[in-house]
């Protein structure tokens, strides 16, 4: 059996993180309830700038989580996005009425998948589906023995 790694089934885990980072990045933009208007409600200060500047973060390191390019490295500031989403949306639910624990389990559900799933990508890599391994497999050492 090959390790985790070395599979190509971790195309699969890089599909679902880079198309679910990517699109919530562009909805960031184009759906003020999404962005601007949610990112105030939060409560964060000048929330248009961090609306994009997060958006922007996920588009583009969702895009090279989903083709594998840099992945573990593009997988950190994602990590920190969905560290700071769980932080100021899902943690304050346990305080509210009506909400508490299991409320909040529900709704952490998505980030909680995102969570685990990029510490696995920065642990594993991008697999064998992916650019970095294209990349790592055409060094000029291999090029010769061609």
């Amino acid at each position: 059996m090959r390790p985790a790694w070395r599979s190509r089934a971790v195309f699969l885990i890089r599909l679902a993180v880079g198309l679910i980072f990517l699109t919530q990045g562009v909805l960031k933009y184009i759906d003020p309830n999404l962005g601007v208007s949610r990112f105030a409600r939060i409560g964060f200060s000048h929330p248009a700038f961090t609306a994009h500047f997060v958006g922007t973060f996920e588009m583009v390191c969702g895009f090279l989580v989903l083709i594998g390019l840099v992945t573990r490295i593009a997988a950190i500031p994602l990590l920190i996005v969905i560290c700071t989403a769980i932080a100021t949306t899902k943690v304050p639910e346990l305080s509210r009425p009506n909400q508490g624990f299991w409320f909040m389990v529900s709704d952490a559900r998505t980030d909680f998948s995102m969570l685990l799933s990029l510490l696995f990508l920065i642990v594993a890599g991008s697999g064998l589906w992916s650019l970095d391994s294209r990349l790592a497999n055409s060094t000029p050492a291999e090029e010769q023995k061609r």
